[in-house]
């Protein structure tokens, strides 16, 4: 019996080999271990099999559209949030559900959709960060609420309604000021789940209800309408905030008026104007946005937290705003403990286009003629993957471009300014893949352009003229997406790129067996080839797919799992919004 015993270990063993989560069998939690890597050492489902893999079983929420959520399995329980910020605990084996929690928010004023991207679950407790504010801990077994702790009201501080402005922009609905609450999946670390605010850097805003650049514009209105972005750490245990970091600097956040990049790139500024306005704005960071999109990688050796942040407030506009505005569009790396910052590489400063630093940071140990140093590598909106020494932030590599760029930093214009990349990127939220053993990183890149064009609102009625900036997609433009292979090992060169049949979303997942896989707005789920990109298999799951896929195994069998609920941009792209999530494997 024994023998047996041990022969089946072994035989498990060689499937899965040991890397990825600590548990190789798990997906513990968002990026499958705290590097953020989306990458599994499972490997019984290979390049030479997956053409036979199909539905094990499915979940449907009972709630329609904005499913973005990356499952989390933990000892063979599969726990997903949904749209509004139910929770499901489910037999990861079966999809048998065990227990559900449904969230009632206490406002109805959110940032944007009710989407958000997943949950944490350490200490017997499952963690959610809600569109409406609050960080809540459920019992693992149960669902039970166990606390549930009010970070921020999304309405606080809101100034304007702006309904005349409104009529102006054809009926658009204005935001008002930015409603803040969370999307990203917590981070939970030294007994503390960390998680940081969207919708801080946006002010006064347009989308239309087709999903922003889709259905024509997205409108950026100039004024101090916008929130001061942060980052907070809660005890596990009780909910209570042990510390908590801004993203705009309150002293010298104007910074040093950089011409360029910090790796050289011209960014065509009014340095000399920007100067001239600083005296009038000097509280400007009191408003100067920074939202927070995805969970931090976390090295724990270092006691280090790696994370992005996002635009500056007002968007798109500069002169209301002078100076580089710090911390806003940087990679950043803070002390878990306490928040305090290590240090920070700003990718663009004074940001006037939309390139949130969104994608999650990854952790690697990268090749140097000294030998390998420990990495952190985020992949951006700009076209780029950076590399950065985690101890020192100083850049080590900047990767080949994944795009074409077109007029990259010219400034929005009264004639209309067509930029490459638009606002939704290159590499937008939408987590990155990485096979240390390959060296590669796998992307889903959008290529397309924008065009940002100033208007103004004639002053009238005592009120005076407003400046906006509207951006729609550039016409004429190509747009189209590509699954890219960047070799981080060899320079950051263009393994292999694939144009993909619809827009791609949602981020993708690569494995020991050889295999990435990558969800499309259409509804189909994609396995490539990771050496150099061949379609070996695709699954149409009924809705855009816009959330992570995962891996996990259960009593020897590997599994895929994806949420295709589709969201604000499938929908506009005129693909189907859904609420299930789907789950895969080999036949047995």
């Amino acid at each position: 019996m024994m023998g047996g015993r041990l022969a089946a270990a072994l035989a498990l063993a060689a499937a899965f080999p040991v890397c990825g989560p600590a548990h190789a069998e798990d997906w513990p939690m968002f990026g499958g271990d705290p590097s953020n890597r989306h990458h599994a050492g499972l490997a019984q489902i290979d390049r030479g099999n997956v053409a036979a893999l199909r539905p094990a079983w499915i979940f449907q929420t009972g709630v329609t559209g904005y499913f973005q959520a990356e499952p989390v399995i933990v000892e063979g329980v599969m726990y997903v949030s949904a749209t509004g910020n139910h929770v499901a605990a489910l037999e990861a084996k079966t999809g048998r559900v065990l227990w559900t929690y449904t969230h009632r928010a206490r406002t109805e004023k959110i940032f944007g959709p009710p989407s958000n991207r997943g949950v944490a679950v350490a200490n017997g407790l499952v963690y959610e960060a809600t569109m409406d504010g609050r960080v809540i801990a459920l019992d693992a077994k149960t669902g039970k609420l166990v606390w549930d702790k009010e970070a921020v009201r999304p309405e606080e501080g809101e100034t304007e309604t702006a309904s005349a402005l409104s009529a102006q922009l054809g009926d658009k609905p204005v935001q008002g000021s930015s409603r803040l609450g969370f999307k990203m999946p917590p981070l939970v670390a030294e007994g503390l789940v960390i998680v940081g605010v969207t919708g801080a850097g946006y002010g006064l805003h347009v989308e239309d209800d087709k999903g922003g650049l889709d259905g024509g514009s997205v409108v950026g209105i100039e004024g101090g309408y916008g929130r001061r972005g942060w980052l907070a750490a809660y005890d596990a245990k009780t909910g209570e905030e042990r510390w908590r970091w801004y993203v705009t600097k309150q002293d010298g956040w104007e910074g040093e008026f950089r011409a360029t990049t910090p790796d050289g790139v011209p960014l065509h500024r009014d340095i000399a104007a920007e100067k001239a306005a600083a005296p009038q704005h000097r509280e400007a960071w009191r408003v100067g946005g920074g939202s927070l999109w995805m969970t931090p990688a976390y090295d724990a050796q270092a006691g280090l937290i790696f994370l992005g942040t996002g635009n500056p407030a007002p968007q798109n506009f500069g002169l209301t705003r002078p100076g580089d505005n710090l911390y806003t569009m940087s990679l950043v790396a803070l002390d878990v403990r306490t928040g305090a910052l290590r240090w920070h590489f700003q990718q663009v400063p004074h940001e006037e286009w939309g390139y949130d630093v969104a994608s999650p940071p990854f952790l690697l140990d990268h090749p140097t003629p000294d030998g390998p140093v420990k990495a952190v590598a985020q992949a951006s909106k700009t076209g780029w993957i950076y590399v950065h020494d985690r101890a020192t932030g100083r850049l080590l590599a900047r990767s080949e471009p994944v795009i074409a760029h077109k007029n990259l930093f010219a400034p929005p214009s009264p004639e209309g300014t067509i930029v490459s990349p638009g606002p939704l990127g290159a590499i937008s939220w939408h987590p990155v893949a990485y096979d240390a053993a390959l060296g590669r990183a796998f992307a889903q890149v959008r290529h397309g352009a924008a065009t940002y064009t100033v208007k103004t609102v004639p002053a009238a009625g005592g009120r005076p003229e407003i400046r906006y900036t509207e951006t729609s997609e550039a016409r004429g433009e190509p747009a189209f997406s590509t699954l890219t292979a960047v070799d981080l090992a060899r320079g950051g060169a263009i393994a292999w790129s694939v144009k993909a049949g619809s827009r791609l979303s949602g981020g993708t997942l690569s494995t020991a067996g050889g295999l990435v896989f990558s969800g499309e707005e259409d509804g189909h789920l994609d396995a490539h080839d990771t050496r150099d990109g061949r379609l070996l298999w695709r699954f149409q799951c009924g809705a855009g797919i816009s959330g992570p896929p995962v891996t996990y195994a259960v009593d020897g069998r590997q599994y895929v799992a994806v949420a295709a609920g589709g969201s604000s941009f499938t929908k506009a792209s005129g693909f189907g919004t859904g609420d299930a999530l789907v789950v895969f494997a080999l036949p047995e």
